[in-house]
């Protein structure tokens, strides 16, 4: 199977979308950004890569109709659930590989006896509770590793520097350092291999009859053929805010101006303005019939008006970066922010918040001052022709949805189509693979280097 691949590379998040040939997208993939660039690319495009797999499963099955319908759907989920569970488990194992590594070296000495025989129960017990994460209905705060295992590890920890097992900070600082080389750790287990132990698990849970024996061999035959299915990469675009440190050749290097505009295009063909308010950036364009940018406004790397900003909010209130927006829906008295810099705004938080001010009303004024920002580029790069299309991470925040829509519809008018996506963190990703098949298709494929 020929794909084409398309990354971007964000200061928060990298993402990684695949095309097939005819310009489906058949596999999607995110993780966070590290220092180690080529590495967080890597991890990216394999999400993607193993998504795609997914996707050929479901094609599979729908041609051999070994199940119906809902059977299919039923087990493609699970098996994509209890395929995540595998992966998960491996990542654990090797952070009790990176813990002990750690505890040997020379730094934690009469320590090491104290903290390794606790880091290793708080393990075990990740382990042990893995599955919860993955149960059908499961609610999971994110699908990152660090942020699963963290929430899991300092659960323990908690418990245990309460009963004076261990040192808190001891502990902690611990998982800090292992954490971050799981998160650098591409791994080596084959996809054929987590994918057969996914299948082991979730076939019971789907199949249940026991007289079905001749379907159970006809649904692992189907598994095994799809997992050994070469699948090419026939050409690469990269882009993003770190894109000039990707491993392509500067003709596989697209500007993300382009490649949001294109992919908000592709996914909404009315559209003719978009804002994208990204960790990093926020950027507004105007686009043509074809997706073309005809003009565009950025901000000036200020992380004021950019989800780094609400990134920086939540961890000032110790609370997740996706409880922000349904926290500040809550707001029932409109209060003004004086500072929208990210340097001063947690000092007035917390000045505020020792004034008695409501934390639900606090935020819903940052979030209209972020807003209100963005559309001040919206305005200098043409103001808004239907139709508008919101991408980036900060488009899945409800609260920064509500105060866009009512911005809107008081300076353009209500009768403006406002377009969100669930997945439009991969807007980016997408115009990249897009420039990317066109590039297949013009006979000037970009490969990766040897």
């Amino acid at each position: 199977m020929k794909c084409v691949v398309g990354i971007d590379l964000g200061s928060t998040t990298t993402k990684a979308v695949l095309l097939d040939e005819r310009g489906s997208v058949i596999g999607q993939g995110i993780t966070n950004s590290r220092s180690n660039y080529a590495v967080a690319s890597a991890v990216a495009r394999d999400e993607a890569l193993t998504a795609a797999r997914f996707t050929m499963l479901q094609r599979a099955f729908e041609e051999e109709q070994r199940l119906g319908a809902v059977e299919t759907q039923t087990l493609l989920e699970r098996l994509s659930a209890c395929f995540r569970l595998e992966v998960y488990l491996a990542q654990l194992e090797q952070l009790g590989h990176e813990m002990s590594r750690l505890l040997a070296g020379e730094q934690y000495g009469r320590h090491r006896a104290e903290t390794d025989a606790p880091a290793r129960d708080i393990l075990a017990e990740c382990v042990r509770d893995a599955h919860l994460f993955f149960v059908p209905g499961a609610r999971r705060r994110s699908d990152f590793f660090r942020d699963l295992a963290g929430a899991a590890f300092m659960a323990g920890a908690e418990r245990r520097a309460r009963e004076g097992q261990v040192v808190f900070e001891r502990i902690v600082a611990l998982f800090d350092r292992a954490i971050f080389d799981v998160e650098t750790w591409l791994m080596n287990v084959e996809f054929a291999t987590l994918l057969s132990r996914a299948l082991d698990r979730a076939m019971p849970e789907v199949v249940t009859d026991a007289g079905r024996g001749e379907t159970r061999k006809d649904i692992k035959a189907i598994v095994d053929r799809v997992a050994t299915i070469p699948i090419e990469e026939s050409s690469y675009v990269g882009t993003g805010y770190g894109r000039q440190t990707l491993p392509f050749p500067k003709e596989a290097v697209r500007s993300e101006i382009l490649c949001h505009g294109r992919g908000a295009h592709r996914v909404f063909s009315g559209t003719r303005s978009v804002l994208d308010i990204g960790g990093q950036d926020t950027k507004a364009l105007q686009v043509d019939d074809s997706g073309m940018v005809t003009s565009f406004q950025m901000n000036d790397r200020c992380a004021a008006g950019c989800g780094r900003y609400l990134g920086y909010i939540a961890d000032e209130l110790n609370i997740g970066l996706h409880e922000l927006g349904p926290l500040a829906l809550q707001s029932t008295k409109v209060v003004k922010i004086n500072s929208t810099c990210t340097v001063f705004a947690g000092a007035e938080l917390r000045e505020r918040l020792s004034l008695g001010q409501r934390r639900e009303d606090i935020l819903a004024a940052l979030h209209r001052s972020i807003v209100t920002r963005a559309m001040s580029l919206v305005a200098r790069s043409g103001g808004i022709r239907n139709e508008f299309t919101f991408t980036g991470g900060v488009c899945k925040n409800p609260m920064a949805t509500k105060v866009l829509s009512e911005l809107i519809a008081e300076h353009y008018g209500s009768d403006i189509v406002i377009n969100a996506h669930p997945d439009s963190i991969y807007m980016g990703a997408l115009g990249a693979a897009l420039f990317a098949l066109d590039d297949l298709e013009a006979g000037r494929a970009r490969l990766l280097p040897a």
